[in-house]
């Protein structure tokens, strides 16, 4: 029998609900820490557990270890961030859909710092974070691939080498945003970005590209020596 299904309710509150609300406290604690603005010296089980007000045994209980816990923080942060985003973007004309989706995006990390930092701050160098970003930012580029196919752009390497670019420079520029580098209002920032976004989808962007593969003119750097 599942240990789990042996425990007896506290207080009215089944075990599991416990367990999962001890979660819960954990992942805002984390966001806390991890989205806050200082060195993370509190990066630390027993500082973890002090933001959280659980007890160490409890920590165990949810997470193997620091670098689980980071990734669940993460994990936890992008999902809610994906839900919302997916859910704007299906609900608006397709021809605003990357409006509304980075819409979503940079109010979701204007409403709230910590998101941002966690996600775009280039001063969190944690390792954890640094991994999750990378695996992130891979998905939102393959995400980005294929919503310019929807909006009528080639689904060729030249158009995914493309989407890779644009969510790189969309990271960067959000980091750059947060850091007050780029001084512009969330809706500024939202209709560059979407720009940029859309200006996958435009036949003249795989024209140009494919002529400049093709073009006689292309050398190599050794070539012009």
């Amino acid at each position: 029998m599942d240990l789990m299904a042996q425990v007896r309710p506290y207080r009215g509150v089944e075990a599991a609900d416990r367990v999962a609300e001890r979660r819960r406290r954990f992942l805002e604690a984390g966001l806390a820490v991890l989205g806050s603005e200082s060195d993370l010296s509190e990066l630390t089980v027993r500082g973890i557990c002090r933001e959280a007000g659980l007890a160490v045994r409890y920590f165990y209980e949810c997470f193997t270890d620091k670098d689980d816990f980071v990734s669940a923080v993460f994990d936890w942060v992008i999902a809610d961030i994906a839900a919302t985003t997916q859910a704007a973007v299906t609900a608006a004309p397709l021809k605003e859909q990357s409006r509304a989706g980075m819409a979503n995006i940079v109010r979701t990390i204007a409403a709230d710092t910590r998101v941002g930092r966690l996600l775009f701050s280039s001063q969190l160098s944690n390792p954890v974070v640094v991994r999750k970003r990378a695996e992130s930012f891979a998905l939102m580029a393959l995400l980005t691939f294929q919503h310019a196919g929807t909006l009528g752009a080639q689904e060729n390497n030249r158009t995914k080498a493309a989407s890779h670019f644009v969510v790189g420079g969309v990271s960067q520029t959000i980091t750059a945003w947060l850091a007050g580098d780029v001084q512009l209002e969330p809706d500024e920032l939202v209709d560059q970005l979407a720009l940029v976004i859309d200006k996958l989808s435009d036949p003249k962007l795989d024209k140009e590209l494919g002529q400049q593969r093709d073009s006689p003119q292309r050398h190599t750097g050794i070539e012009h020596v």
